[in-house]
């Protein structure tokens, strides 16, 4: 598989990074793009180094780069992961701006029909950002917010991380054994 993987800037990188990582395993071909704000927030939420993350993939493209291929429909991906995805990026991917690469492609993943996964990382939750969810739904976009699931026992923050990349995966039709799902 071939994953376009945007990290805007949100709290909640960890998961871009962990899903960089878990694709990177499964042997997925990966483009990142990060944000100016997305780059601030590695630096203070975690010890990688902005070069580590860009290292994890495949192809990185800065934030402003147009000319990438995945800014075309013509460059062919399976699908796009905007992780975490804040409410600026949600909200031009709503509307449809697509001043940013991520956002850029973003738009060729709902206009290609391809797979858009969205994990907004933002609480409590505004009415307009309730709305731009919603907007980027109904263009067939999938949210998945940064919600922690609890009933797999995690017992470390990387745990709490693997619950969410590994609902991701299941999205993106990964095998994945990073959680313990539900048995009833």
């Amino acid at each position: 598989m071939e994953i376009v993987v945007g990290i805007s800037g949100a709290s909640g990188v960890k998961y871009g990074i962990r899903l960089l990582q878990a694709l990177r395993e499964k042997g997925c071909i990966t483009h990142v793009v990060i944000t100016d704000s997305a780059a601030k927030i590695i630096e203070v939420e975690t010890d990688f180094k902005l070069k580590n993350v860009e290292g994890l993939a495949d192809h990185f493209y800065q934030f402003r780069d147009f000319a990438a291929p995945i800014a075309s429909g013509s460059h062919i991906f399976d699908a796009m992961v905007i992780i975490p995805c804040s409410m600026g990026t949600l909200s031009a991917v709503a509307c449809g701006s697509s001043d940013t690469l991520i956002t850029r492609a973003a738009d060729v993943c709902l206009k290609e029909r391809r797979r858009l996964i969205m994990v907004p990382r933002e609480t409590p939750l505004s009415l307009i950002q309730i709305r731009n969810m919603a907007a980027a739904a109904e263009a067939g976009a999938i949210i998945l917010p940064a919600c922690p699931a609890f009933y797999s026992r995690p017992e470390s923050l990387a745990d709490l991380v693997d619950v969410l990349v590994g609902r991701v995966l299941d999205l993106l039709g990964v095998e994945n054994n990073l959680y313990r799902r539900w048995k009833g």
